[in-house]
Order: C-alpha cells, then sequence, then structure tokens
C-alpha cells in the first residue's frame, strides 16, 4: 500500500500513527460459508438481527450492487431466516434513491436504520439526515426524528435497550468528533461526551455493557495544498456513565497488531465483554474499492477481539474468504454472520459467513 507524502507536522496534527506491520502467529480458519445467500450480491450494506415472523432474523438495508457505479446505490432491504436457511427481498428502505455507508442498530425489537450517502451522477456526495425504525412483525417502517448532524460511515451503537450513539463519521465535508445519542422511547437527540480521538469514518468497534471500543477507519487531512484520506491506526474506549449515559470517559488504548484497516464488521459481545472485529480493507477507497490513492484496496481474512477485562486484543481466528466493505456484524445464537462485502477482487458477493468463537 502506498502512503501519501505527509509532513511531520501534518502527522501531529492528524494525530496519526504510522505503524509498520506487524505479523503474529495466526489460528487456522474457524470460518465457513453459510448455507444460504443474499438474493443477490451487495456490499456496504448496513446489517442487524432481530426475531422475525419465522424467529431470528438477519437483515440487510442499502447499500452497493454488483455495478459498482453511482446507479447501483440500492435501498433494497433483505431478510434471511436462521432457522430456514433462506433469503428474501422485503420492502425497501423508504427513501427515493440508493443509500450507502448506513448503520442499522436492534433495540427492543426493532431495527433503527440511520442516514448513509447519496451518489450523484456528476460523483457528488451528500450525506443523509432520514432515521427509519423498522418493524420486523409487521414488515413496516416508521420515520423517525432526523439526525441533527447527518452523518454516515458513522458507528452506531446500542445502550440499555433504549439509547443509540453515533459516534464520529463523515458529514458533507469531513469528518466530525460529535457524539448523537438518539433516545428510541422519546424520539430525541442528545449530544454526549465528543469523540476526542482523531475524527473518523469508515471506523468499526462496538458495544458491551457500559464501555464502547472504537478502532481504526480513515481521518482526512490537508498535505501540500490537497486533501488526503489516510488510514487511521487508533483504537478508543469509551466508558459511559449509566446514572447520566450522555457521560462517556474516553481514553486511547493500544491499537491491534498489523495494518490499520477500514470497514471492518464488528459488534459487541455482553457475555464475553469484549468486542469482536472481522474483516475490513487495508487501504481507504471510495465506494468502488479502489482506494483514493489508486491502489485497489485489498481485505483481511483475520477475525480478533478487544477484551475489555483485560485492556487486551485477542487473536481468535481466520476467515475462510477474506472480505471487506462492511457496515456491521450480525450475532444470532452463538455464531456471527457477515452478510455480502467485497471479496479480494474487490467484487460485490451474495455470500454470508458464519463463525463461532469459545468464551
Amino acid at each position: 500500500m502506498k502512503w501519501p507524502t505527509m509532513t511531520a507536522a501534518a502527522m501531529l496534527v492528524a494525530g496519526l500513527t504510522l505503524t509498520a506491520c506487524e505479523r503474529s502467529p495466526q489460528p487456522e480458519p474457524l470460518s465457513e460459508t453459510a448455507g444460504f445467500a443474499l438474493p443477490e450480491p451487495i456490499s456496504n450494506n448496513a446489517v442487524a438481527v432481530a426475531d422475525g415472523p419465522e424467529g431470528p432474523t438477519l437483515y440487510s438495508f442499502n447499500g452497493l450492487k454488483a455495478g459498482k457505479t453511482w446507479k447501483d446505490t440500492s435501498n433494497a432491504a433483505y431478510a434471511c431466516v436462521i432457522a430456514t436457511q433462506s433469503c428474501k427481498a422485503i420492502a425497501p428502505v423508504p427513501v427515493p434513491e440508493g443509500r450507502l455507508a448506513s448503520a442499522a442498530v436492534t433495540v427492543a425489537g426493532k431495527i433503527y436504520i440511520f442516514g448513509g450517502y447519496t451518489v450523484a451522477p456528476n460523483g457528488d456526495e451528500v450525506s443523509a439526515p432520514e432515521v427509519f425504525a423498522f418493524d420486523p412483525a409487521m414488515g413496516r417502517y416508521e420515520a423517525q426524528t432526523d439526525m441533527p448532524t447527518p452523518v454516515d460511515d458513522t458507528l452506531a451503537v446500542p445502550y440499555q435497550n433504549r439509547f443509540i450513539y453515533l459516534i464520529s463519521g463523515w458529514h458533507d465535508e469531513g469528518n466530525v468528533s460529535v457524539v448523537q445519542m438518539f433516545d428510541t422511547q422519546t424520539g430525541a437527540w442528545t449530544e454526549a461526551t465528543p469523540f476526542p480521538g482523531t475524527p473518523v469514518f469508515g471506523h468499526s468497534g462496538g458495544i458491551a455493557g457500559d464501555s464502547i471500543i472504537v478502532s481504526d477507519g480513515v481521518a482526512s487531512i490537508f498535505a501540500d495544498g490537497k486533501r488526503k484520506f489516510v488510514p487511521a491506526k487508533l483504537t478508543w474506549r469509551g466508558d459511559i456513565d449509566p446514572r447520566n449515559p450522555t457521560q462517556i470517559t474516553w481514553r486511547g488504548v493500544n491499537a491491534h497488531s498489523g495494518m490499520a484497516k477500514y470497514r471492518m464488521a464488528a459488534i459487541g459481545d455482553e457475555a464475553g465483554q469484549r468486542i469482536i472485529f472481522a474483516g475490513g480493507g487495508d487501504n481507504p477507497y471510495n465506494y468502488d474499492g479502489i482506494g483514493y490513492d489508486g491502489v485497489a484496496a485489498k481485505p483481511s481474512g483475520g477475525f480478533f477481539a478487544y477484551d475489555l477485562k483485560t485492556d487486551q486484543w485477542q487473536e481468535l481466528g481466520r476467515l475462510a474468504e477474506p472480505s471487506m466493505d462492511h457496515r456491521g456484524l450480525a450475532k444470532a445464537g452463538g455464531e456471527y454472520y457477515i452478510l455480502g462485502g467485497m471479496d479480494s477482487e474487490q467484487k460485490v458477493t451474495d455470500r454470508i459467513v458464519k463463525f463461532r468463537i469459545s468464551n
């Protein structure tokens, strides 16, 4: 991968650490391709799990279809029933244009879908403000209060089966540090303690208990008079005050080994008190999988975790098929699922991959 030329001052301003790739022994592959697939290839799609009419169901919303042009941005939605290992198209997200880099979170049985961005024929990208609550039992969407600061490629995590945090992300012309908290019971938005790290988009993370982990993503900097998008090798831990959820105590912690990754699939593991990460790209890229520096991104094949109990990283296993361009990791029962994404040739896939980890 080619790093953009940066002055030492620019690196300090960006708050980035350019770390040589660290190699460590990798466990044997532990993932497998599920016995069912999405109705069509889709990438950069928001995913969530909820109890549907036929039991635990994997859901996919919005994303990018196989053509990978502005015309291939999609508002399609799919439901994959785990018990029957079958997938079908459901009512699309009620927006006139497709959305990329949206986020989905399940709270109190409903799936909340946030933002994303639109792509115009001339390439202009605009962050979308819409929020919808999808009711799996009825198969219907209900509009919610728009985001005060529309963001895409943000990190969305649920808390206390009521609140949802949107952490950093891209807003129209640049990354933002704002942490927006949505109350699903009242529909109100509140700003929580801002994210103190380098503002990023395409970062990943999750929540377990009262603690959030935010890792990697892409920073936007200006160097040599030009905007550059560079990998952000960072990890931050945020500990929430359960009596006042707007208060988050942030602190930097050690980054994972290896290179920074973009759009990993991630989710919190409540029982294990850790955050699980899988896949991700090795080079910041536009929606087509080609890096901003002109070099095609390559997907990662590893999955690993940040242990909140010990503040240490754990290597867990390898994906049989490396993948990238994810907006979340789904968990149902004791298994984790990756829905769609891009493969090693930046090809959009309909594949569903699953793996299981020990506690």
